[in-house]
């Protein structure tokens, strides 16, 4: 009953914090609306919010791909819930960014961008005028979802396929805990990193950040909707979880699983590169594959050196050689994939050290040939000790791999939301200055 209770607050308290941020001013139309068409340049902007807001002159700022501003002042009308701004100067065939920020009767000051196109599709609010690329920030961001979906899918799998039937108390009740941490810590992580990528575009302090207007970043761009799905699906797993862990039924874990594995798809789907124009068809599926497998090798890791040897010296021979088993197939997806990626996104081997993209890629082979070897003498050396009765303490040299599993998951975050070069020469969005 404690653990229902503790599961149900935990579910509260994670629901709370939204809903106090949507107390404040918010932007309910804009005219055009937000990524939209439309056939006729507008004469105004128009901002409709749910309560009255204070404007100052350029509340509003209409921009051309070069930066020109070509908005006038900006005023309220209607009871102060509408902000208006005359436009001037926006050609047939061209996308253009709005820019807005208002003070609510809070204090607070929310702002937002979109961007909306004459007679042409507009860009993504990623691409809008004055948006960063992306910063260390989104790297170690995404970093910290890679490790959380590793420590969620790894010791389900080891648990799940290696060590099937019964285990020792206090290891069940370990698998229970680090799995159902993992799934909330992918949901609060993959939250930071949503916010993160939409204040790049918004470039605004971070407090007003989580007062501004995020629905065009959350349904209107690719990594947005798979937020969402994401968001919602893990915290379906969650729940599985806790209920695994409540009546204490294993069976549970499997949907749960087999959930984790599909919803991953949305990094895939949603990174950097599987929004570029060039991207190969089958590259999101390898990264996928890539993804997983290395999910799966690290958070097995993590789980033969802090679950499985901690309290169950009578399994370590049994999860070691069965995860010794399975790491060979992960291995072989990882590199299979990874080498598939890297032909697909590298025009040419000099990309490899004249590109950043290539720069990062080789760096991240150099952590990942030092894992591989490091893994290759726990196959080689220590599994036949294993096999043959021995029980060597390797846990020192398990930590060790999982450190340097850890950094090949640093290197990949940062190679994902990399740029990878350009295999053709695309036209660029016509707001995009930059990436």
């Amino acid at each position: 009953m404690r653990r229902a209770l503790l599961a149900a607050a935990v579910v509260a308290l994670a629901l709370s914090f939204p809903a106090a941020a949507w107390a404040h001013a918010t932007l309910n139309s804009a005219s055009p609306a937000t990524q939209s068409s439309v056939r006729v340049p507008p004469k105004e902007i128009r901002l409709t919010f749910n309560q009255p807001v204070t404007v100052i002159a350029n509340a509003i700022q209409v921009l051309r791909a070069d930066g020109a501003v070509l908005s006038g002042r900006a005023r309220t009308t209607g009871g102060g819930k509408v902000v208006v701004a005359s436009v001037s100067g926006l050609e047939r065939g061209s996308a253009y960014t709005v820019r807005w920020r208002v003070t609510s009767e809070d204090g607070h000051s929310p702002g937002g961008v979109f961007t909306f196109g004459v007679g042409v599709k507009a860009p993504p609010p990623t691409d809008a005028v004055g948006a960063s690329a992306t910063t260390w920030r989104d790297d170690v961001a995404r970093w910290a979802l890679f490790a959380a979906l590793a420590v969620l899918i790894g010791p389900l799998v080891l648990r799940l396929v290696v060590l099937r039937g019964d285990v020792p108390a206090r290891l069940e009740h370990r698998f229970h805990l680090v799995t159902t941490v993992a799934a909330f810590l992918v949901i609060d992580v993959g939250i930071v990193a949503f916010v993160l990528r939409a204040s790049n575009a918004l470039q605004l302090p971070a407090v007003d950040t989580l007062y501004s207007d995020l629905q065009p970043f959350a349904d209107k761009t690719r990594f947005g909707v798979a937020f969402l799905a994401m968001t919602l699906g893990f915290g379906v797993v969650a729940l599985l979880l806790v209920a695994a862990w409540v009546t204490d039924r294993v069976v549970l874990r499997w949907p749960a699983l087999v959930l984790a594995l599909a919803l991953a798809s949305g990094l895939s789907l949603s990174s950097h590169q599987a929004t570029e124009p060039n991207e190969a068809p089958f590259a999101p599926l390898a990264d996928w594959l890539h993804l997983v497998a290395a999910s799966i090798w690290v958070g097995g890791l993590v789980t033969l050196a802090f679950l499985v040897w901690p309290l169950a010296p009578g399994l370590r021979r049994r999860a070691f050689l069965g995860f010794s088993r399975l790491a060979v197939v992960l291995v072989g997806l990882m590199v299979v994939g990874g080498a598939y990626l890297a032909l697909a996104r590298l025009p040419s081997v000099s990309d490899l050290w004249t590109t950043t993209y290539g720069q990062v890629l080789v760096v991240k082979a150099g952590v990942v040939a030092v894992a591989l070897s490091w893994g290759a003498m726990h196959h080689f050396v220590v599994r036949p000790r294993l096999e043959a009765g021995g029980d060597p303490d390797v846990r020192p040299s398990l930590i060790g791999e999982a450190t340097v599993a850890f950094a090949v998951l640093l290197v990949a975050a940062a190679l994902t939301n990399a740029a990878p070069p350009p295999v053709d020469n695309p036209a660029p969005a016509a707001a995009r200055t930059t990436r």
